[in-house]
């Protein structure tokens, strides 16, 4: 671990110089050492990919120690991830219409059938790294190179929020409506982010996304129950 100064109030703990779970990993346990300790010399915690920056107030701890507090409690040396649960939730998806406008463009460009990228697409359990560009936008690890597509040449202006589009080798998931120039291949009626619920996001960093294919009946059954408040998200730990 690396401690740098970031101003008089504020630290970054670099652990690695790549995109890796493992890495991850050990930002997780980071974070959430420093989210249990519930005192008022920590004003904010924001994990990225590689690094943590913490924001505290320098009159009542100091750089030192807080680096201390790190290096006694979170000596985490993961070497794979075979002992590590796995904190998953299900994110219902209705694929492709005026759902996922750009799914026809995603199999064309891969050479598959929309039955194919939503099978693909579907496949896997993806890391969210690190939640950004909006809120509660989460960047995602792990998707198949199978549906590798490049973003969109012109970005749109508004892309409706919950659209689960593709970007490279990326897939990611609209919390609010935003511009945007990903390939949007589906919209799931959860809601990724609320700012007057106490805890305004939906997904954490560390956590693991599994999409699921769902009926447009569903799909509006379960926005229904979104808006009414009666929605339970599915998560199981793996």
């Amino acid at each position: 671990m690396r401690f740098l100064v970031a101003g008089d109030s504020a630290m970054i703990i670099e652990l690695g110089n790549e995109i890796s779970p493992i890495i991850n990993s050990k930002i997780k346990k980071i974070t959430e050492y420093l989210d249990s300790l519930k005192n008022n010399f920590i004003r904010d915690i924001l994990p990225t990919y590689r690094s943590i920056m913490i924001y505290y107030n320098p009159l009542k701890i100091s750089f030192d120690e807080i680096k201390k507090l790190v290096e006694e409690n979170c000596n985490v040396n993961y070497e794979s991830l075979d002992t590590v649960k796995k904190e998953i939730i299900e994110i219902p998806v209705m694929y492709g219409g005026n759902y996922g406008p750009d799914i026809d463009n995603i199999a064309r460009y891969n050479k598959l059938s929309i039955n194919e990228v939503i099978k693909i697409h579907t496949s896997t359990e993806y890391l969210i790294y690190m939640l950004g560009f909006t809120p509660g936008f989460p960047y995602l690890g792990g998707m198949p190179k199978e549906i590798t597509t490049p973003r969109l040449e012109e970005p749109r202006i508004n892309i409706p929020k919950g659209s689960v589009g593709i970007a490279g080798e990326q897939t990611g998931i609209y919390p609010i409506e935003s511009p945007g120039g990903w390939q949007l291949l589906g919209r799931t009626p959860l809601e990724l982010y609320n700012s007057n619920k106490k805890n305004p996001f939906l997904l954490n960093a560390g956590e693991y996304i599994k999409f699921v294919s769902i009926t447009e009946k569903e799909y509006l059954k379960i926005e229904i129950a979104v808006k009414a408040g009666k929605y339970i998200e599915k998560r199981y730990r793996a």
